[in-house]
């Protein structure tokens, strides 16, 4: 008996953070452009908006209820006060101001530096104007502040003095009962005489006290009083432009950025278009058997230009070999790079026109291959309609577009197999779907893919290991058109069996990008 146990397939995980990540890295043109206009804007805002001219004063405040624990409550009070018409009006009233308190309170703002430190900032359209400005709130603080003091001083000691009176006017009944019980004698009166004696004492000692903390109380705190002052005299504060707008840029690069990746991030997500080997592969439901990167810009294409040729003819061999090896028509359908394609083709017929006739056929929107100038000693390019027409001798190579819009029961005369040239993160993962069915749908075996301008970090693996190499669907259907009905079947039965058994491989052609990756 045989034991059979089957493996389940790894699941999809719901958040890819290395597609995101490649996918935000491709869109790198976005972020940095608008990192690069916040920057911009952050320096312009300092130039074109400077701050207006400001003025900062500090006054330290004492209070009577200070303890060394206090988390900041009274300094908060004293700040909230600040800002009260009360004191932006005895403001105005000493600088001979018609401004209103409501409008003055938009100019100033207090801060507690510590429990009995505050800062007072003032605006104004001159320098001059700020610094009167932050004095004249600073006075009218601290007299505000001594005031206070001074009248719970007041109140205290008027509580005192009642209190006092209330005492004296005992006092008189005390001493009232005394000189009745007095005069009435007796033993028993002498009795109430000593308890009246010990009441009067008592009531001259609380009064004594009492006009004693009643005086205390009507001079006040004079510590109090003394140490709520201006410590820092009104002074204007200097800007300097250099750095204003250094800092302003600084802000603005940041939040650019963030902008940015944010809105990079949540495009990749929403568009939803793959850009890893491993992803394509699995969406189109072949290998990747070949990538061509992109022609850099700039002065980089000068010294880059050598490996970027090399690269061309590496992958046209490699497409070549394929195409000889194949006994039906083989085709190269694009997905976003029609021109790349187009040269492709072209080197690929030039490589195969050594062993006998090509024929190429343009299969392009537009017919850009056929309708285009080519060299002396190129292979002979036709138009998708004259398919039908070209001989069957020697090797036919078709070229075609499976973008939106493709009229998929002809590309079937363009090649029954087809090697697809896709650019990296240009079509969705519905559209792979739809393109990898429809191929199967019209019998069209799929041979591999050719990646145009991937991710440079990608380092996934572009081999369906676990997987078929074609379409999902038609890949054992393969109808035989060549070479007549024994030899069809022959090449038919072979390539089958060699489908069920093994993959031969076919290496990327790739140039290093550095010398570390060749090595």
């Amino acid at each position: 008996m045989t034991n059979r146990t089957s493996q389940a397939p790894d699941a999809t995980p719901l958040f890819d953070l290395q597609s995101l990540v490649a996918a935000v890295r491709r869109r790198r043109r976005l972020w940095t452009s608008l990192a690069l206009l916040g920057l911009l804007a952050g320096a312009m805002m300092a130039v074109l908006r400077p701050p207006p001219p400001a003025a900062v004063a500090k006054v330290l405040v004492t209070h009577q209820a200070d303890q060394p624990n206090d988390t900041g409550t009274l300094m908060r009070t004293d700040v909230a006060l600040l800002g009260t018409t009360r004191i932006a009006g005895k403001a105005l009233q000493a600088l001979k101001s018609p401004e209103k308190p409501e409008d003055f309170m938009r100019d100033y703002r207090g801060t507690g530096l510590t429990n009995n430190l505050m800062q007072i900032d003032v605006t104004a359209s001159s320098d001059t104007e700020a610094v009167s400005r932050a004095r004249a709130l600073a006075d009218a603080f601290v007299a505000d502040h001594v005031r206070r003091m001074q009248e719970a001083a007041k109140a205290e000691a008027k509580a005192l003095l009642d209190q006092r009176d209330r005492m004296r006017d005992e006092l008189a009944q005390v001493n009232k009962a005394i000189g009745d019980r007095a005069q009435s004698g007796g033993a028993k009166a002498s009795a109430s005489i000593e308890t009246l004696y010990a009441r009067r004492a008592e009531l001259n000692s609380r009064i004594a006290d009492f006009d004693q903390r009643a005086a205390e109380a009507r001079t006040g705190a004079p510590q109090l009083v003394a140490g709520t002052q201006i410590v820092d005299g009104p002074r204007a504060v200097r800007h300097s432009l250099p750095k204003a707008a250094v800092t302003n840029g600084v802000v603005g690069l940041v939040l650019g950025l963030v902008l940015g990746l944010a809105v990079a991030a949540v495009g990749s997500v929403v568009a939803d278009r793959p850009v890893l080997r491993r992803e394509i592969a699995a969406n189109l439901g072949a290998s990747v058997v070949a990538e061509l990167h992109r022609t850099p810009r700039g002065s980089a294409w000068l010294w880059r230009r050598g490996r970027r040729r090399a690269a061309h003819r590496r992958l046209a061999a490699t497409l070549a070999r394929t195409v000889r090896g194949c006994a039906e028509p083989v085709s190269l359908l694009e997905l976003g790079c029609a021109r790349t394609t187009g040269a492709i083709a072209l080197d690929v017929a030039r490589a195969l026109a050594a062993d006998e006739p090509v024929v190429v056929v343009d299969g392009l929107p537009g017919q850009e291959l056929a309708n285009g100038r080519r060299e002396p000693g190129d292979p002979s390019v036709v138009g998708g309609g004259d398919a039908v027409a070209v001989p069957h001798h020697g090797h036919r190579l078709g070229v075609g577009s499976v973008a939106p819009g493709t009229a998929w029961t002809d590309l079937q005369y363009l090649g029954t197999q087809t090697v697809l040239v896709v650019r990296a993160g240009h079509g969705s993962a519905a559209w792979l779907h739809t393109v990898a069915r429809q191929l199967a749908d019209q019998r069209i075996v799929v041979i591999g893919v050719v990646l145009i301008d991937p991710d440079p970090r990608d380092r996934t693996d572009g081999t369906l290991w676990d997987g078929p190499h074609t379409a999902l669907r038609g890949q054992n259907e393969r109808p035989a058109r060549r070479n007549g009905g024994g030899t069809s079947h022959a090449v038919q039965a072979v390539g089958e069996g060699r489908r069920g058994t093994e993959r031969l491989p076919m290496w990327a052609a790739r140039v290093p990008d550095s010398d570390q990756e060749a090595r």
